[in-house]
Parts: structure tokens; C-alpha cells; sequence
């Protein structure tokens, strides 16, 4: 025998209008609700049905079973009120003055849909005028989402915050465990750690707590990012950081400060800027050949924006060698450019020895240690914590260099490594996992370009080891590893737009997808796993070189390319790296 099961969806809403009808008539309504002397009529059957503590309440073997007036004196009149209206029409009204006490009454009569809708109105309502009330509130009645909302809204929006005397005068407020949540907030965009210090320490001045629980959330602050003359000055002033814990937190962080060029190898999340998203650093390279800028740009690979670095480079450098050691950027050797001011077409380059240290944390250079020997168009790298600078140019009317040297955190200086076979410049370089692999590139006396492949064991080798040539000679190209091969790309003035890849276990290269049309002096990086940007760059156009604003990505898992966005402006000679930036606060 067939059947359907069918079902009304207006049948529910219809007993709800019919029971609110008769309870605005005050018809059949057979029990009294009181909350500060204010009566409100209802149905049993209804609140029953409603509410868990009604359920339980109004049991047979309970005392206000037959009773006529059951009296709440724990929630207020419009608390109460804003319940039974949801009750019997399934709406609410919230706002921030009827919040709590709609809470109060939902918590305290077990009407769980009524809690969800607070909490629903919490994370969507939340603004820098309310998050640390509405904070306090989720804390309050346990409210584990609206808690999370609020938190991380504080966090990301502290900048706004903090500049605000009214809105800073609210997050002195702010309930213990809220504040605790956000100083783990690893993102915080345009917020200082030393503000941040500063407004903890004047919380624990408005809302004083044991030492115990004072430690505990000092101890959430990042030390290490807060500059050396602000903590000394604030450990004096501040009882709160005179414990015998916080001495020792403090002094932890003094003693980073002094560490200078051993302080890449000791980041730790007192260290960390707070911030998540890695951005790639556009450093040197101009709007033409041979005329470099010092500006550095970011770029963020998700939302495709640029923006400068806060900071310039100290001086217009091309042809360097650059790395990321500890979220601290390096620069080292390369020419310097001097352009004539009187006469703009002639300029001074000069292969330097320089070396450059970029600290985020507080947005400063530092010169650092210099090469022992002066170098250009090199091939840079990092392992195990170790800086490796391997051949290149030296200065005018030198050849190329066959020597390495390598950079030893730990030492603080610079030292000879494996000397290459040959000297070289204009080469490429990638590594795999403790290996360094260095293609092509001019060897003295040979003015072709050259197919060669050398390989070094960074951490066992003594000496460089030849692999499979390439396909093609290259000079001035560029290398990047994507998930264990090493794919090489375009160089000057190469004839063909052929790209290739080359396997560690075969000791083979193959071609790939070539590219759009010839490119040379641009900036490279892999991304994501599987992708590899390619910024800017020079091409020929009617017989004569121009400068691009094309950023094309290469996905190698599919061969393929496209061009995801554009440069602001022209751009070449560029070397990339990868590094974490605190954001600018959202305007």
C-alpha cells in the first residue's frame, strides 16, 4: 500500500500565532509570570514545550504544578518580556541595552534558540564601539563563538582601538580572559608591541590582579619586540614587571637585543611579529637598465596588492645577492649606482662588499659584517642558518671569481668555503635540501654562455661535483626549486623561450611549456608548493629593450602559464624574497 508523508509549513507558525493571540486577549492563559512586579499572563503547555525549566517546573510532583502566579525574582521584567515574546512568535528584538538582560533570562530559563540568537547577534554586530562589551557579555554567559567573534575582532582591530580615547577607555574594561585570548593573537596588523605593552600595563593598573595571574598575562607579551630603551624604561616605572618572573622574562629580551648578528638563529614567538601572511620583497631594480632604486615593494600573493616597505634600501644597488635568515632580510655585494646629477645618462657603478640586514621587527638597517671579497652578479643562498656567496664579478678589471665564502651566524663573520672549478659570473642557483645546485652563467676567458651544472653538499661536501649540463647555455637567468626539481628559467638574450626541469634522482633536465615571449632581468620566486612568480623583467619590442609590469606565475604542476596581474609601474633587475610583514592598519 502506497503512502506519502507530507508536511505543512505553515502549521507551526499557525499554533504560534494563535497562541500569541490569545495571550495579547489573555484568553486561556493559565499561569502568571512575575518578575519585579510586573505580571505577565501565559500558557503552561507552551512554556513547557519552550523552555527546559518550565518543563522541569511544572512537573505533576512539583509544588508549582497548580500554581496560578510562579514568580522569577532573578530576571528582570524586560528580560523576561523579551523571552516570552520569542516564546510565542519566534522573534526577537536585540540591541545592545537589551541584550544582557534577554541573555539573563534565556540562560536562567534554559531556552537554548534564544541563546543561539544572541550569539548570532554578537558576531554579526560587532564594531569597534561594542567589541569589548559584547566581549565581556560572551564571557559572562559562556557564549564560546560570540567569545571567539569578540576576541579576534580586538585583536585585528587594536590599531583602531588604541587610537581612540574613548574606545581605549572601554578595553580597560575588558574581562581577564578576553585579554589574555587576544595578546596570543598572532595577527595585529599596525600595532606596536611596545603600545601593546603599555595598555597591559595600565589594565593591570585599572583591574589590579594577583602576581600569579599578572605574570601569566605579561607573559603573553612579545618582549623581544618591544625596542631595548622603552623596556628598560618600563621595568623601572612598573611594579608589574618587577616580579622575580618578569625580571627574568625581561632580562630573556634584553639579552636578544645584545645578541646583533646571532639574533636570525634565536626567533622564537617572543620574536615573531604578529602576522600570518608571508609577503614576497621586490628589492632593487628601476624603470630602466642600470638606473636601480633603493625603494623596496611588497607584494601580497592572495589579495595581488603592492605596497612599499616602510623603509628604503641604503643606497641603489643592482646586480646583489639577496636571502631571508630568521625573517631577516640580507643584501649583500652588488654595484652600486651613482648617477651624474648634472648629466643623467652617465652614472658610477661600483662592485661593493657591502652587507645589509633588514629587521622588521622595527623596521631598521643594519650594516653588517662585510664580503671578504667585493661581488656582483653572484649566486646567494642559505643553509642550515649558513649564508653561502659563490662566485660572480669582482671589481672592474677583475675576472670572474671562482671562490665561496659563507656567512656563520653564530660567528658573526665571513669565511672561505669550497672554491669552485672554474670562475663564473651571471650564474643561477637553487638548492635542495642540503644540497646547492649552480647552473650556467660566463666562465673567464669563454664568452658564450655556459650549459654546466655544479653541485655541493652544504653540509658533508668538500668539493663541487659536475651533473647533467642543461639543454641550453644560459646567462643572467634564474633558478627555483618546486617540489623537489629545480626548474630553470629564461637568461639575457637567450634565442628561444624554452624553460626546463631538472630531477636530483635521474640527473636529467626536460623541456617545458616555453614562455609567452622572451624575458631577462626580472625577479623570481616559488610559491604555494607549486607556483612560481615571475615579476617585471625587460623584453625586446621593435628592436629595442623595454622594461615590463607583467606578473606571470608558472603552475608546474600543470605546465602553465598566466599572467595574474601588473606591477605598479615598470620594473627590472629585481631580486626576490620571502619574508613575514606586519600589515598596515585597515584605513
Amino acid at each position: 500500500m502506497n503512502y506519502y508523508l507530507m508536511l505543512s509549513d505553515s502549521h507551526g507558525e499557525g499554533v504560534l500565532s494563535r497562541y500569541q493571540s490569545l495571550r495579547l486577549e489573555g484568553r486561556m492563559c493559565d499561569v502568571v509570570l512575575d518578575a519585579e512586579g510586573v505580571e505577565f499572563p501565559a500558557h503552561r503547555t507552551l512554556l513547557a514545550c519552550s523552555s527546559d525549566y518550565f518543563w522541569s517546573l511544572f512537573q505533576d510532583y512539583t509544588l508549582e504544578s497548580g500554581a496560578r502566579t510562579i514568580s522569577l525574582p532573578a530576571l528582570s521584567s524586560l528580560g523576561l518580556e523579551q523571552i516570552l515574546d520569542f516564546i510565542y512568535t519566534s522573534w526577537i528584538s536585540l540591541s545592545p541595552s537589551t541584550l544582557e538582560v534577554t541573555l539573563q533570562a534565556a540562560c536562567y530559563l534554559q531556552i537554548s534558540h534564544a541563546v543561539d540568537l544572541c550569539t548570532q547577534y554578537i558576531s554579526e554586530s560587532i564594531t569597534p564601539d561594542n567589541c569589548c562589551f559584547f566581549a565581556n557579555i560572551a564571557a559572562r554567559y559562556g557564549l564560546s563563538e560570540a567569545f571567539k567573534d569578540s576576541n579576534t575582532f580586538i585583536a585585528s582591530n587594536m590599531c583602531r582601538i588604541l587610537a581612540s580615547e574613548q574606545y581605549k577607555a572601554e578595553l580597560m574594561e575588558l574581562n581577564l580572559e578576553s585579554l589574555q585570548e587576544v595578546l596570543v593573537a598572532e595577527d595585529m596588523p599596525g600595532v606596536k608591541e611596545s603600545d601593546l605593552l603599555q595598555v597591559v600595563l595600565e589594565w593591570l593598573e585599572c583591574n589590579p590582579q594577583s602576581p600569579l595571574q599578572s605574570n601569566a598575562l605579561l607573559s603573553r607579551i612579545r618582549f623581544g619586540l618591544v625596542p631595548p630603551e622603552e623596556l628598560s624604561q618600563l621595568s623601572a616605572l612598573k611594579p608589574a614587571l618587577s616580579t622575580p618572573f618578569m625580571c627574568s622574562v625581561v632580562q630573556k629580551a634584553f639579552n636578544y637585543h645584545l645578541q646583533g648578528p646571532l639574533q636570525p638563529l634565536l626567533q622564537s614567538v617572543h620574536t615573531s611579529l604578529r602576522a600570518t601572511n608571508s609577503k614576497i620583497v621586490l628589492v632593487g631594480g628601476g624603470s630602466e637598465a642600470n638606473r636601480p632604486q633603493n625603494q623596496i615593494l611588497t607584494y601580497e600573493p592572495r589579495s595581488k596588492k603592492f605596497q612599499p616597505l616602510s623603509t628604503s634600501l641604503p643606497y641603489n644597488v643592482q646586480h646583489q645577492g639577496i636571502c631571508v635568515v630568521g625573517n631577516f632580510l640580507f643584501v649583500l655585494g652588488g654595484e652600486i649606482v651613482q648617477v651624474d646629477e648634472e648629466n643623467e645618462k652617465s652614472a658610477v657603478m661600483e662592485v661593493t662588499d657591502q652587507v645589509w640586514r633588514y629587521d622588521p621587527r622595527f623596521e631598521q638597517w643594519e650594516e653588517m659584517e662585510p664580503l671578504l671579497q667585493k661581488r656582483a652578479q653572484f649566486a646567494c643562498c642559505v643553509m642550515e642558518g649558513v649564508i653561502f656567496a659563490i662566485g660572480g664579478r669582482g671589481e672592474k678589471g677583475e675576472p670572474a671569481l671562482s671562490t665561496v665564502e659563507k656567512y656563520n651566524m653564530s660567528e658573526g663573520c665571513w669565511r672561505s668555503g669550497v672554491s669552485l672549478p672554474f670562475s663564473v659570473h651571471g650564474h643561477a642557483c637553487a638548492t635542495i635540501g642540503t644540497g646547492i645546485y649552480i647552473s650556467g652563467g660566463l666562465h673567464i676567458n669563454n664568452p658564450e654562455s655556459s650549459k654546466e651544472v655544479l653541485f655541493f653538499n652544504a653540509i658533508e661536501g668538500d668539493a663541487w661535483q659536475r651533473r647533467c649540463n642543461m639543454s641550453i647555455a644560459r646567462f643572467g637567468h634564474q633558478m627555483a626549486t618546486v617540489k623537489g626539481r629545480i626548474y630553470t628559467f629564461l637568461g639575457m638574450y637567450e634565442p628561444f623561450c624554452d624553460i626546463e626541469c631538472y630531477s636530483p634522482e635521474q640527473d636529467i633536465w626536460t623541456r617545458l611549456k616555453p614562455l609567452f615571449n622572451d624575458r631577462f632581468c626580472y625577479g623570481l620566486t616559488a610559491i604555494g608548493g607549486k607556483r612560481v612568480l615571475m615579476f617585471g623583467g625587460r623584453k625586446w619590442q621593435e628592436g629595442q629593450e623595454v622594461c615590463t609590469t607583467n606578473v606571470l606565475e608558472y603552475d608546474a604542476e600543470h605546465d602553465a602559464w598566466r599572467e595574474v596581474c601588473k606591477l605598479p609601474g615598470p620594473l627590472c633587475g629585481i631580486q626576490c624574497a620571502i619574508m613575514t610583514l606586519q600589515d598596515p592598519p585597515e584605513t
